[in-house]
């Protein structure tokens, strides 16, 4: 039993992608918090989840169309603000497939994965991000990926768009942090329509939308970290860490490239990795193995 229960009564939140699937579970699991929905789909599937959370008893509306379509988005934060006074809460969650290897795949299918996931993302967030400043209260969910961060054959794609978005959240992690907007990745694991064809029957049944979703409930609490990559999978919870080794330091520029070679394994070793808070940090601990102080302008 947990005395600090996440509550969202009171909050509104957009989530994209939500017509099926995991925006449709983490669409449910919101307004199961009390939280206002508005329900983001390209079809009518959307204005079926927000009337099955009208049905129950919660609030929701529906916003259909395309998150690479900018007035439209905006039109969406628009709309949410007229009618329920602002916007808390953005769970970025719209995708697409388009999977094949990089040999044969076009440059229209790269680009259609990157316009939906990164640019889809960053169209929402920007619609709501400068009234979120203003209210001094924000929690965006990015979703990322396995593939993104780990990669795999035939979605380089999509693994470009879900790395970019874990690059888009460390900085706006940083920049909306006075102002209590806190941003976090997702990097989810189930059952959905994307998965049909990569995993077998029996191990999609063990992956249910609604236990990534419990994932999404803490990222989106009032105590919700801040810049965190939580992966979400068959109820089971890690955080993905980008971190760097000590490393080496070469003096000696001439023979530096073969020198990184000769001392690849002691470059690799993770005894003691280091976990950058911002990019900074990274010429701070450079600069420190060649005895110089690191003191930026800013």
């Amino acid at each position: 039993m947990h005395d600090g229960k996440i509550d969202l009564t009171g909050k509104v939140a957009i989530v994209t992608g939500a017509g099926v699937g995991l925006g449709k579970a983490h669409a449910l699991a919101l307004a199961a918090r009390g939280a206002t929905l508005c329900v983001n789909d390209l079809g009518e599937e959307a204005e079926n989840v927000a009337e099955a959370i009208r049905a129950a008893g919660g609030q929701a509306m529906s916003a259909i169309g395309s998150v690479t379509d900018i007035g439209f988005v905006e039109q969406m934060a628009d709309d949410v603000r007229r009618h329920h006074g602002g916007v808390d809460i953005l769970v970025n969650n719209a995708g697409i497939l388009r999977d094949k290897s990089f040999a044969n795949m076009s440059l229209e299918d790269f680009r259609l994965v990157m316009e939906v996931h990164v640019m889809g993302s960053v169209h929402c967030t920007r619609a709501v991000w400068n009234s979120m400043r203003e209210r001094g209260y924000g929690r965006i969910v990015l979703t990322t990926s396995s593939s993104g961060l780990w990669g795999n054959f035939g979605q380089s794609n999509y693994g470009a768009a879900k790395m970019a978005l874990v690059g888009f959240m460390q900085s706006l992690g940083i920049e909306g942090a006075k102002y209590d907007i806190r941003v976090n990745c997702l990097a989810p694991t189930a059952a959905t329509r994307m998965m049909e064809d990569i995993l077998p029957e029996d191990q999609l049944a063990e992956l249910r939308c609604e236990q990534v979703s419990s994932a999404v409930l803490a990222l989106v609490a009032e105590n919700a970290p801040n810049r965190a990559i939580l992966c979400a999978g068959a109820g089971s919870f890690e955080l993905a860490l980008i971190g760097m080794t000590q490393g080496i330091h070469i003096a000696d520029v001439s023979d530096a490239a073969e020198d990184i070679l000769e001392r690849w394994p002691e470059l690799a070793d993770q005894v003691s990795a280091i976990l950058p808070s911002q990019g900074f940090e990274q010429s701070r601990h450079e600069l420190a193995k060649g005895g110089f102080a690191f003191e930026p302008s800013t």
